[in-house]
């Protein structure tokens, strides 16, 4: 038995911190998780029942795009590939006013709270089609939901550096004016591995982290990797890079895949693996069985890289669908990876929670002396949670309700 002198500000009862584990409380005081164990006797100003749901400290989405959120309107999507979706979204987005981009982003940060999102990467394209418009409603989004979200906001050169020189300037005046990291796409570029140098250079000036689309085909032969690894070796910027997509290690061999593995290991470069884009997007060439392009970031992770499973695009031509659900990704990655087993289920869930949160530099584990962020999932655990998609209930952030589902209720004949 636990006993917690008063006051406390809330006390989450009756939940598991593990896989099917025994029943504990949360006791909360302010921001902070004060004590987690069994049958915690206190008054406290909000006493919840979890009913034997899971909690932890919530999703973290490492890659995603608020800025070019729902567009389907204003784009079309006759081939369904990449240049197409990058050549779409350009036109798109020089039309893009601070209002229209608050309002989209706005739709999707509140879905991916609902969906017990706590941590969130987002990409904002910054260049002289876009200005800093987006970059501008997107600094007002990471405020108004800071009550449930902490967002990280790159600012990015999606469309290339040096064949658009003003872009290197857009970028080091954000990263003046509140961006917390530079990302870059070398495959956009005319010269890849001069951008690369570019983008090191900035994250250099402002010692920021550095994010890159990488490697965004199904060529195993075309890569700016090396360049990317080098670059974060010579500037001594280990544990700060991270890459999205990699889509061709997908065509690699096994063998290969494990030697870049420990590459990435050993500059401590971290990689986002996008299912949905990835698949949506890959291997429109083939008439039939068509690649799967999605990296098999399960295979990285045993080598020791830090993987993470995030959304990217939602309602776009880079992806005309999706709902911000990081569970929902979870399993479908299971799915295309064609995992089973429990540990298996087990590193998916963590890809999405505590790996993906440390790429953010954040934790999802609970713990007594930790950030009272916390959010509950109808499921007995991690395992089961990812094998059914489990229901999101509600969610706490720095110990205040932040969001609440509600739980299902069925009405039968009687």
């Amino acid at each position: 038995m636990n006993t917690v002198e008063p006051p406390l500000d809330l006390v989450i009862r009756n939940i598991r911190v593990e896989e099917d584990g025994n029943l504990v409380d949360i006791a909360v005081r302010g921001e902070r998780i004060v004590a987690i164990g069994p049958d915690i006797r206190c008054d406290a100003i909000s006493d919840v029942d979890g009913k034997g749901s899971f909690a932890f400290g919530g999703f973290a989405d490492t890659h995603i795009h608020l800025d070019k959120a729902c567009i389907l309107d204003r784009c079309t999507i006759c081939e369904g590939m990449l240049a197409e979706a990058v050549r779409e979204t350009a036109k798109a987005k020089a039309g893009f006013e601070e209002s229209d981009v608050y309002a989209r982003a706005a739709r999707i940060v509140e879905k991916a709270i609902s969906h017990g999102t706590t941590r969130m990467r987002t990409f904002v394209e910054i260049d002289p089609r876009a200005g800093f418009r987006s970059f501008e409603a997107i600094k007002r989004i990471r405020r108004d939901y800071a009550f449930a979200v902490d967002i990280e906001i790159c600012a990015f050169a999606q469309d290339g550096l040096t064949n658009e020189p003003q872009t290197y300037d857009m970028l080091d005046t954000a990263l003046a004016d509140g961006a917390d990291l530079v990302g870059g796409c070398p495959y956009t570029d005319s010269s890849p591995s001069r951008h690369v140098d570019m983008i090191f250079a900035l994250a250099s000036k402002h010692n920021v982290p550095v994010d890159f689309h990488l490697d965004f085909s199904l060529d195993p032969d075309r890569t700016d990797l090396p360049e990317v690894i080098d670059a974060t070796l010579r500037h001594g910027w280990q544990g700060r890079v991270s890459i999205g997509h990699v889509t061709n290690l997908s065509a690699m061999p096994s063998a290969r895949i494990l030697a870049i593995a420990d590459n990435l290991a050993e500059a401590r470069i971290a990689l986002s693996v996008l299912p949905a884009t990835d698949l949506f997007l890959m291997g429109r060439g083939h008439d039939r069985l068509v690649p799967r392009g999605v990296a098999p970031a399960h295979l990285l992770a045993k080598r020791g890289v830090v993987t993470s499973i995030a959304t990217n695009n939602i309602l776009n031509p880079f992806t005309p669908y999706g709902d911000a659900s990081l569970i929902r990704m979870a399993n479908l990655y299971a799915n295309v990876a064609q995992l089973a087993r429990d540990d298996e289920m087990a590193l998916v869930f963590d890809m999405v929670s505590e790996m993906a949160a440390s790429q953010l530099n954040g934790s999802a584990r609970l713990q007594a002396g930790g950030e009272a962020t916390i959010v509950l999932l109808d499921s007995p655990g991690p395992r089961a949670a990812v094998r059914e998609i489990a229901r999101v209930i509600a969610g706490w952030k720095r110990g205040r309700k932040s969001f609440d589902n509600g739980r299902p209720m069925l009405h039968k004949a009687i």
